[in-house]
């Protein structure tokens, strides 16, 4: 899986923020050759997963927990989202990469509640 290096890499890290940054960097290095919808998928799940364990230990409110998971994802988003795309279609990227962005935060915003469940049950 796409996702085990970008998972280990965060799990050898305590603060919640270098292991967004360290899942992330693994996560570059792993797109470098280019990335399927369904690669980006499971990458952004299982970002999704580390970052929700991660700050669910963090004593904040709810949503301040959430904006930092969404932060995380939308990094995600910036630093591998244009390993997706062929040359052919960068005309369009560039215009639809911004709408993109949103609704993949707006599914990501759902998916969280989805998933704090099945986070806490595993921890």
């Amino acid at each position: 899986m796409i996702a085990d290096a970008p998972i280990a890499a965060a799990n050898g890290v305590d603060d919640v923020a270098q292991k967004i940054k360290a899942f992330v960097a693994h996560a570059q290095s792993a797109a470098a050759d280019g990335l399927t919808l369904s690669e980006f998928g499971e990458l952004a799940t299982a970002l999704m997963r580390v970052a929700i364990a991660a700050v669910d230990s963090i004593p904040v409110a709810g949503p301040d927990r959430k904006a930092w998971v969404l932060e995380a994802v939308g990094l995600l988003f910036d630093s591998v989202a244009d390993k997706l795309i062929p040359t052919v279609a960068w005309p369009v990227w560039l215009i639809v990469r911004p709408a993109a962005r949103q609704l993949l935060l707006l599914v990501t915003s759902g998916a969280i509640e989805s998933l704090l469940p099945l986070v806490r049950a595993q921890t």
